[in-house]
């Protein structure tokens, strides 16, 4: 990528775009998903239920994986019922929408949340919010060598980290786990009082490997989906230079936080990094407005 604040800081930056994996099961959705269809269709599973926002780019995922293949979706959504681009999209692609207050919502960590809704949808999978787990970070360990694959494409031998939007810490934990060399830096999407930090040392704790080395970078701009005007314009200005579409829940924010770490000195110049776009473009639609450019499903 060629950025002048790149330039000023002597950093190269490539960017793995996941973003164009698929069309509907975009980004890193794909890869946290996988794990558990594969487990879902091996035990005969009738369906999957999982949970999100009213802009969930996980459920957007699982609804059209769902299409695509087949089998019946379930979203169990945050807050009251509301209208968005990304719930018209959700009932486009047949998933069953339950909506289930801020309260109920935040039940979905006690142990027998899930206990009422798998006796009602009898013989589905359960995945839990974004894909959080172990088996969804697994997936995701995968990006290492597709990066790694096309590193002579660009010219490169090596690289020193990775730097990614956080919202779970799925993704994170999965390149933590599946790279045991490079440092990898986690742009916080979401608040550190969300959990985030938590969630990844379980991840890494459940997988044996609670030493390896990352560090979560506050990102999240006052609150989880806020888009305050200098985020616009960092995306606009950064499409307009370096044609990379960027939405401002994840990747706008996580590489203006690189723009900002890069701006301080806090990386050594001649440093490689690769950051990830995790998709999320359909997110766009409920934020930017005029600019959001993306076609409903």
């Amino acid at each position: 990528m060629e950025l002048p604040w790149l330039e000023a800081a002597g950093v190269e930056l490539a960017c793995l775009r996941l973003d164009l994996v698929d069309p509907l099961v975009s980004g890193n959705k794909w890869f946290k998903l996988a794990p558990y269809l594969e487990q879902a269709a091996a035990a005969g599973a009738q369906g999957v239920i999982s949970l999100g926002g009213a802009h969930s780019n996980h459920l957007h995922a699982l609804a059209a994986a769902g299409q695509r293949f087949g089998f019946a979706t379930v979203g169990l959504l945050r807050g009251e019922a509301r209208r968005t681009p990304t719930t018209d999209d959700l009932q486009h692609m047949g998933m069953a929408l339950h909506w289930l207050g801020y309260g109920g919502y935040r039940a979905r960590h006690r142990p027998d949340f899930w206990t009422p809704w798998l006796a009602r949808y009898s013989g589905f999978q359960a995945i839990g919010e974004g894909g959080l787990g172990l088996q969804g970070a697994r997936g995701c360990s995968a990006l290492v060598a597709m990066a790694e694959a096309q590193l002579a494409r660009i010219g490169w031998h090596d690289f020193d980290a990775w730097w990614l939007a956080a919202g779970t810490g799925t993704t994170l934990a999965g390149l933590v786990l599946g790279d045991g060399r490079r440092r990898v830096f986690g742009a916080l999407a979401v608040p550190r009082d969300h959990g985030v930090a938590e969630q990844v040392a379980m991840l890494l704790d459940e997988a044996g490997e609670a030493q390896r080395r990352y560090r979560l970078i506050d990102a999240a701009r006052g609150g989880f989906a806020r888009l305050d005007e200098p985020l616009r314009q960092f995306i606009l200005q950064t499409e307009q230079i370096g044609h990379l579409p960027l939405e401002p829940v994840y990747t706008g924010k996580a590489l203006m936080a690189l723009r900002d770490f890069c701006e301080r000195g806090q990386l050594a110049r001649g440093s490689r990094l690769i950051f990830i776009h995790t998709g999320g473009l359909q997110g766009r639609r409920a934020l930017m407005g005029a600019d959001a450019n993306y076609t409903q499903v």
